[in-house]
């Protein structure tokens, strides 16, 4: 390779102008250009050596016919001005996704539009646009008269032009992952087209012309919002693989059955009730995940066709209802929907939910899990029913889903699962919820895992790759194994940057870290081979193989080996290739670095951490009301920004690490208390669990013992590490014990001096009396006159909006304010008694005051009910049980 390098120098006269490349490659044409092939986009300065490949001999660069770049370099936009002078080019590809943001996840490119010489470039066939930023396809595109394959995939296009049909030669389009909503009339036009993705997108029904192209052997429509697929599809006699799954389909022609070459119809994850006869019977069809059979669709299906089956919609206090034969739908408050199909349950039973804050002692989330929802607890536990349950769960959305999966996860008592899980959005509220079938009730909790493939391996051998990264491949070859057994496959990609970051080393290259598993703990009988992409930067032209280094890591990443002396590697341009009969981690290193495991143990133990600040503000109305959060650092700004108009408070504490799951206190110090009856509070300190994609945030009301009439009172809140979750590294639990370790951030607090108000005389006032007061029931736990008297210290400026959201009228409320003209207190007091007053008899008026607080903004009063009403209901049920009841 040395030597070919040299030639090619040579040849094109550039000597040693270019210099060492990247990871001290060799000279930039002998690395990048081989015959009239110019693939640059290995490199993170791959449109730089063009320029500068470019400058020195155009002569031989326009002679070029297939050139690759990464359109997440900067120097794109100069680039795209030269390529119209490529005169010869057959295949251009501008791709994105070479760089990862933080998560690890491909950034799109920059790619926005094209030069519109571009269509000038007539001997252009193959063109790939993939993981860029296009809105619209590009009008030059359109002027390409050779052009046979052209991708768009992942972008943003909403809408292909009109004319789009005027590519009379194109026999591969894919625009899989956009926003395309419909198609022009003019794609039946594309006569010769073989292959058509469209999937994920936001389709919502065809145009009949596509039943002209009859050339098409594939057409892909999977996971779009189609409800029906038009009767002109049974006129491609040459189709052999439909897909259709994950759309809203209700119905489908029976003539699809008809097509003389179909070989693969996948109708899986619809709303079908109903199947002709000719489709159901059909070998090649695909039909899990349809209500088949069923009367009624499912409430997600079609929330508008009610039927004759009940609809419960629960409130905020309510923690039961009754399933009867018949069936029926419930929302609760928290956005859960249910779906009990007729026959579900065979007698009437009673159904108790609640959602619970996840408790990382029985929450057991595996390497690199990501919790999106609070724990979803239905009893009785372990009842069976008689037909499958369907659930939807709402979830905070992850900021990328496609190098990671989103699944719920359930408890059967001794171990967490996983099940089949289908992603939906609701069109109005455009929240994400997870939606599974059960046939038993325990515990539920929705999850993001690395996207995870899976196969059964039979004795006769089998191929696996990643969907994340198809060139990642494992070959079982026949006779691996007597027994068929199932294998399980994931990938965790890492960039440069993180590498860069955490090393301190800018020559570190790593290739993306494999997981693979199985059911059996019998090593397989033949070697399995793997296939993984050498690390970037790094082809089989610049390889140096004493650089590079194969780790071997146990499933818990505790240890990192370096084995490999112990495999055979072979290296093509791109890939490197071994041989294993175990199953474990794998992993493939580039670095000068002699001792690598140490350092793969602190890599892997770093990607598993979070980098987070922690925030401390004071409302502005009312400085007792202290807001604590704990904020992932990229979330900081975004999140202050939307607290600053009600809020006020010191700068964000330094950046500190953090594990999914780990356990922190916020304590009050210097001559500031809390409420030590709150159920979160531990020996004085505020109880929290870190999750990165949850809310890490309480609102709390302070006190201080200190007399603040004559002066402010300067305190401060500090933060401190608490239980380690179990599944974390041995070397950060030993960093995590010790009094000196468990200190994270200290932020100040400042109580302004008090003017004197009846806040600290909480009894009458100016004759102003406050009658006894019970309101709730005994079951739900009562608020008294003095949880109102605490509640009306708090609300402040607020109480007009909370009167009204309350159901007072305007005129009461301006009554109100001119009776008590000139003192807030007895405005606030006077609103809070009279709806009182008038709701003693209201068994739902708590539930209504909740309601009213978060409607005037004020989640903190909120919370302080609902923790008020839940001891009560604590107290009630201890009674119960008492007298035996």
């Amino acid at each position: 390779p040395v030597n070919e390098t040299q030639k090619m120098a040579e040849l094109l006269g550039l000597g040693d102008k270019c210099g060492e490349g990247a990871l001290g490659a060799p000279s930039l044409a002998g690395s990048c250009l081989a015959d009239n092939r110019l693939n640059l986009d290995v490199y993170l300065d791959g449109c730089c050596r063009f320029l500068q490949l470019f400058e020195g001999r155009r002569g031989e660069v326009v002679q070029v016919e297939f050139l690759r770049l990464s359109s997440n370099d900067c120097l794109l936009g100069t680039t795209l001005s030269i390529l119209p002078h490529l005169k010869h080019l057959k295949s251009l590809v501008l791709k994105g996704g070479h760089a990862r943001d933080e998560f690890g996840s491909c950034q799109h490119g920059s790619l926005t539009s094209l030069p519109p010489d571009i269509g000038n470039l007539r001997c252009l066939t193959h063109l790939d646009l993939s993981f860029n930023s296009l809105s619209t396809l590009p009008s030059c595109i359109l002027h390409l008269p050779s052009l046979r394959v052209l991708l768009v995939s992942h972008n943003s296009l909403v809408a292909l032009p009109e004319d789009f049909g005027s590519l009379s030669k194109l026999t591969f389009f894919s625009a899989m992952r956009n926003q395309l909503k419909d198609l022009p009339q003019s794609i039946g036009e594309l006569a010769v087209l073989q292959d058509l993705d469209l999937s994920e997108n936001a389709l919502e029904f065809l145009p009949e012309e596509v039943g002209n192209l009859h050339n098409c052997t594939e057409l892909d429509l999977s996971g779009n919002c189609l409800s029906s697929i038009p009767d002109s599809l049974a006129n491609l006699k040459s189709l052999r693989r439909l897909h259709l799954h994950s759309n809203l389909l209700v119905t489908v022609p029976a003539s699809l059955a008809s097509l003389p070459n179909l070989s693969r119809l996948d109708l899986q994850n619809n709303c079908l009730r109903a199947v002709p006869p000719e489709i159901q019977t059909s070998p090649f069809v695909r039909l899990r995940g349809n209500p088949l059979g069923e009367t009624e669709p499912s409430p997600q299906a079609d929330e508008s066709r009610a039927g004759g089956l009940q609809r419960l919609f629960l409130a905020s206090g309510e923690d039961s209802f009754t399933v009867t034969s018949e069936g029926c739908k419930v929302v609760l408050a928290c956005g859960i929907h249910f779906y009990f199909p007729p026959g579900a349950a065979s007698d009437p039973l009673r159904i108790y939910f609640r959602t619970l804050a996840p408790d990382p002692q029985w929450v057991k989330l595996r390497h690199h899990d990501v919790l999106l929802s609070r724990t979803l607890e239905l009893q009785p536990h372990g009842v069976k029913f008689q037909q499958e349950v369907q659930i939807w769960m709402p979830y905070a959305s992850p900021q990328t889903l496609h190098q990671r999966e989103v699944v719920v996860r359930t408890f059967s008592g001794q171990s967490w699962s996983d099940l089949r899980t289908r992603l939906e959005q609701k069109r109005k509220s455009k929240k994400h919820v997870a939606h599974c079938s059960v046939l038993h009730f325990s515990w539920f909790l929705v999850v993001s895992r690395l996207v995870q493939n899976e196969c059964k391996v039979p004795t006769e051998g089998t191929l696996l790759f990643s969907s994340v990264d198809p060139n990642i491949k494992v070959t079982f070859p026949p006779g691996v194994t007597e027994e068929t057994r199932s294998v399980k496959l994931q990938v965790l990609p890492v960039s440069a940057e993180e590498i860069e970051e955490i090393t301190a080393d800018a020559g570190c290259r790593v290739s993306p870290l494999l997981c693979l598993s199985q059911d059996s703990l019998v090593d397989f009988l033949r070697p399995v081979r793997i296939q993984l992409p050498l690390p970037p930067g790094v082809t089989g032209l610049n390889l140096d193989q004493s650089r590079l280094h194969l780790l071997h890591g146990d499933l818990e990443g505790q240890t990192w080996d370096d084995i490999t002396s112990q495999v055979v590697l072979e290296f093509t341009h791109l890939y490197a290739v071994f041989e294993v009969t175990h199953f474990s981690w794998y992993w493939l290193w580039y670095t000068t670095k002699t001792y690598i495991g140490g350092i793969a143990k602190k890599v892997y133990e770093r990607l598993r951490m979070y980098q987070v600040n922690f925030i401390a503000l004071q409302r502005k109305k009312d400085p007792e009301q202290v807001l604590l959060q704990c904020v992932p650092k990229h979330k900081v700004d975004p999140v202050l920004k939307k607290l600053q108009d009600r809020y006020r408070g010191p700068e964000p504490s330094d950046m500190v690490e953090m594990f999914e799951g780990e356990q922190f206190f916020a304590a009050f110090e210097r001559g500031i208390s809390i409420d030590m009856d709150r159920p979160d509070c531990v020996d004085g300190r505020l109880s929290f669990i870190f999750y990165s994609h949850l809310k890490n945030m309480k609102e709390i009301y302070v006190t201080s013992p200190v007399d603040r009439k004559d002066q402010a009172v300067k305190g401060q809140v500090s933060f401190y590490r608490g239980a380690v979750p179990e599944s974390i590294p041995e070397d950060a639990s030993r960093r995590r014990k010790g009094p000196d370790s468990l200190w994270l951030a200290t932020l100040p607090i400042k109580l302004p001096q008090l003017k004197p108000r009846w806040r600290e005389n909480p009894g009458p006032l100016n004759g102003f009396s406050f009658p006894p007061l019970n309101l709730g029931n005994a079951e739900t736990g009562y608020l008294t006159q003095a949880n109102l008297l605490s509640i009306a210290r708090r609300v402040g400026a607020d109480w007009q909006t909370i009167g009204l959201n309350l159901g007072l009228t305007y005129q009461q409320i301006e009554r109100i304010g001119y009776n008590n003209r000139e003192d807030l207190d007895k405005q606030i007091l006077d609103m809070l008694f009279s709806w009182a007053q008038q709701n003693l008899e209201d068994p739902d008026c708590v539930s209504k005051l909740i309601t009213a607080m978060k409607e005037s903004g004020r989640q903190d009063i909120a919370d302080e009910v609902e923790t008020i009403i839940e001891l009560g209901r604590q107290k009630y049920r201890e009674s119960i049980r008492r007298v035996g009841l």
